[in-house]
């Protein structure tokens, strides 16, 4: 396929003009994130950062949703997607939730794939319809521009029982006001009230996002692209003297030490995962919430 991208099963990468699309490739699990696809995704952004017929990267979903977070039926039943090892080597092999400090090691890996978007030359800019939710909140962040649907769903609703994100940019778009209100709730924004609190770049009625992130994507485009990296270098360096670097392995750590909780809401969740599954583990843990949105209410005043 390319340099960089040998094969991909969880990723679609083509070029049409000078902006490469990739496209998150798993709409039957609601493009779920796992260890394959970040692998892919990583080389994917590394193949159009290489290439000298791309200039700007848009980052999507394939089907109704971005993505609707990690997949934690892989993540709860402690799969080692991301391990070669036969079955006899995996002890030798940290487990996802045996110590913090193993679970931080596992966390960090998967952030390291994410960051590749912070650190890539070419802009990145996400287009959101349907759900973006927890790991799907926690890739498109590191994007240097965000287009969303006027109706997509973009939160971390696993914060009320499962942890916090491990991937923190939440607070550079939002300021702490707005970024506690959403975490300390595990309520969801619309994509037009993420953009009125300054979550995302745009929102638009759906029926027109493709047309409106093409449009950005090919503006952006038209300028060199070694200007396009000095302005992302300079305004990136800017968020990374304000900490953002740092605070992602430290966001990862915390996460790690939220795991331990034993609180009734956090063990109610593992209890329900082992007994009943997934979607009634969620139900649970979501119907006390009721109308999980967050309104932007002085906006319409």
């Amino acid at each position: 396929m390319g340099k960089w991208l040998k094969a991909a099963e969880c990723i679609d990468f083509k070029v049409d003009g000078s902006v490469a699309y990739l496209t998150l490739n798993r709409p039957d699990k609601r493009n779920a994130l796992n260890r394959q696809m970040l692998i892919e995704l990583e080389a994917a952004l590394m193949e159009a950062d290489d290439r000298t017929d791309v200039n700007v990267v848009v980052l999507q979903g394939a089907g109704k949703d971005f993505c609707a977070g990690f997949d934690l039926v892989t993540t709860y039943n402690d799969v080692k997607t991301d391990q070669a090892a036969e079955p006899a080597e995996a002890l030798h092999y940290r487990t996802r939730f045996g110590t913090v400090d193993d679970d931080s090691w596992h966390l960090e890996a998967t952030q390291r794939h994410m960051m590749t978007i912070f650190d890539l030359h070419k802009p990145v800019i996400a287009k959101v319809q349907g759900n973006c939710l927890a790991g799907g909140t926690d890739l498109v962040f590191f994007c240097d521009m965000v287009i969303a649907a006027d109706d997509a769903k973009i939160g971390f609703p696993a914060a009320r029982a499962n942890g916090t994100p491990p991937s923190h940019m939440w607070v550079y778009h939002l300021g702490p006001q707005w970024t506690k209100r959403i975490l300390m709730t595990g309520d969801t924004l619309l994509g037009r009230d993420a953009a009125r609190v300054g979550l995302v770049l745009d929102a638009v009625p759906a029926a027109d996002l493709d047309t409106e992130v093409e449009a950005l994507a090919r503006r952006v485009a038209l300028v060199d692209p070694e200007i396009l990296a000095t302005h992302k270098r300079v305004v990136n360096m800017a968020l990374e003297l304000q900490g953002a670097r740092s605070l992602q392995r430290f966001a990862a750590g915390q996460d790690a030490v939220a795991h331990l909780g034993r609180g009734p809401r956090r063990s109610q969740f593992r209890h329900d995962m082992a007994t009943a599954g997934l979607k009634q583990a969620l139900r649970n843990r979501d119907d006390p919430f009721g109308d999980s949105f967050a309104k932007a209410k002085w906006w319409d005043a």
